[in-house]
């Protein structure tokens, strides 16, 4: 069990936080925009050419996030091309972090792609082979398809990455993975929610983005709950400040309280804490502070209390 025999920690910095969030709404975004695409109706245009939006400057700003966090970040290509056999690539298929590299590759070149026929269906793009690339056509449904199965690994992939690390709480449980993509999608949605009406999406596009973002919350909370009781056997993590921050911040704040708005007392499009997508948004991003930071905690509970580590 990695709480009595673990790595040292990880040389992340704060960089790997953002990373993770951004990651997860960039890989929502996209899936919704592919699903959308494929089975919505033509008002939900809009929302399909923010989600591809998202999902473009979110790989973006994503990637830089990684790259900046490595230390040396000119180094980056190393992760995908043989540096003394250049132009041969680099795959390693056992590593995760090879599969993440390419995976987040693969998942911007198809939002960029996607986001080059929603620009021509605006006239902001006049090449005319961006035609193909429009909504309606074959090779943009296509594209957008494998874009949302590749936004459902990059939301995912981060969680998967820490199961297979060395590492308390991390090593411990099999639901990183899953409780990510539940977040990446509900935090996807709800930043629709607040990108669709700038862009023009109707109130049945905003209507659908927020039942969608509920049923994805409820999910996200089932996923906690089996996250937290995989845990029990290093339960102390939680008779800390990690664990009130995970029940009042991620739960209450950010599932809870948005469910309540929505259902409760109207479809919380209010301002700031009455706004029930910021606090989903709010909610996505503790999740990712709890999960990295929590683990350090039960490495100086073991060493307070006399355990060791490797």
């Amino acid at each position: 069990m990695s709480d009595t025999f673990f790595t040292t920690s990880p040389h992340w910095t704060w960089f790997i936080i953002p990373y993770f969030f951004i990651g997860g709404i960039a890989g929502g975004a996209c899936f919704i925009a592919a699903l959308l695409q494929w089975f919505g109706h033509p008002e939900d245009r809009p929302v399909i050419r923010g989600g591809y939006s998202i999902a473009f400057w979110g790989a973006v700003v994503s990637g830089l996030l990684l790259t900046i966090d490595l230390g040396r970040p000119l180094r980056f290509w190393h992760m995908l091309f043989q540096s003394e056999r250049f132009p041969s690539l680099m795959f390693k298929s056992w590593s995760p972090i090879s599969f993440g590299a390419w995976g987040i590759l693969l998942f911007g070149l198809c939002a960029a792609l996607s986001l080059i026929g929603a620009w021509s269906e605006e006239g902001r793009v006049r090449v005319s082979a961006a035609g193909y690339l429009r909504s309606g056509s074959v090779l943009a449904k296509l594209i957008g398809a494998v874009g949302g199965l590749l936004g459902i690994f990059v939301a995912g992939y981060t969680g998967i990455l820490l199961t297979v690390t060395n590492r308390p709480i991390w090593a411990d449980t099999p639901w990183l993975g899953p409780l990510f993509i539940a977040s990446g999608v509900s935090t996807g949605a709800a930043t629709l929610v607040l990108v669709g009406r700038r862009r023009g999406a109707s109130d049945g596009s905003i209507r659908w983005l927020e039942s969608f973002d509920s049923r994805a919350l409820l999910a996200e909370l089932l996923i906690l709950v089996l996250f937290i009781a995989s845990l029990w056997p290093i339960k102390q993590v939680w008779i800390s400040f990690w664990g009130l921050l995970l029940l009042i911040g991620v739960v209450g704040v950010g599932i809870l309280w948005p469910l309540q708005l929505r259902f409760g007392s109207g479809r919380g499009l209010g301002t700031g804490f009455r706004n029930a997508a910021v606090m989903v948004l709010v909610g996505g991003f503790l999740l990712r502070v709890v999960v990295l930071l929590a683990s350090n905690a039960i490495t100086a509970h073991r060493m307070a209390t006399g355990g060791g580590g490797s």
